[in-house]
């Protein structure tokens, strides 16, 4: 029940600070774009945290212990306070460009903003399925498996990837070409948290420096 009321209580606050963000700045509720992106949010996370809380709440209780304060390496706190900052900045631009007309997207690109954005958060579920083990910090449990398969097998740090894309391509989706500027801070902090990451797993995780050689890119197959 402990779990529960909890993941209630973090998911109310996040919707409700999600669509103050949007709909704040914005001046208005006729905005379309913000509607399908918190519409999408639900219908993603919602089945995906129900079914964590009834099958696997050690795995619930690892991704809620998030944020910069739950970190204990100081390059970390740095790195997940401007990645969060600056993605909550993303979408307090993205409103004011509604309010004031800034930017012209085409609908299509709005459109294709908005399905690769889902894309990301669907990828970033499909992570914590494949990898119970995959925490909101940066630690190693008693016991914890390297996991190499399924999307790991693809690029070392795949939930990363998925915040990435998310992280793109939100602006468009929202109707915002100056949106996409604080990406840049989103997309360096994530880079340095993927990076001091593996040098802690290299040393605490068995089997780590192997996998590194056998999956080659951190992030995005083929680039880095």
């Amino acid at each position: 029940m402990k779990n529960a009321a909890r993941t209630v209580f973090y998911t109310a606050i996040g919707y409700v600070l999600f669509g103050a963000l949007l709909f704040w700045p914005a001046g208005t509720f006729d905005y379309w774009q913000a509607w399908v992106f918190l519409a999408s949010l639900a219908v993603l996370s919602i089945p995906y945290t129900v079914y964590l809380l009834v099958e696997k709440p050690e795995v619930l209780d690892r991704r809620i212990k998030s944020g910069p304060v739950a970190e204990s390496r100081p390059i970390q706190k740095l790195a997940v306070g401007g990645l969060q900052l600056f993605f909550l900045i993303e979408m307090l631009v993205a409103g004011f460009d509604h309010r004031y007309g800034w930017s012209h997207v085409p609908l299509w690109l709005t459109v294709l903003g908005l399905v690769l954005a889902s894309v990301g958060l669907a990828v970033s579920i499909w992570v914590v399925v494949q990898n119970s083990w995959a925490a909101a910090t940066i630690t190693v449990n008693d016991g914890q498996q390297l996991i190499t398969t399924g999307l790991y097998g693809m690029v070392r740090h795949p939930m990363y990837s998925a915040a990435l894309m998310l992280a793109m391509f939100l602006p468009l989706g929202l109707g915002s070409y100056w949106a996409l500027l604080p990406v840049v801070v989103v997309a360096l902090s994530v880079a340095v948290r993927a990076v001091d990451e593996e040098a802690m797993l290299r040393a605490e995780l068995p089997g780590y420096d192997d996998y590194t050689g056998a999956v080659r890119y951190r992030l995005v197959p083929g680039v880095w």
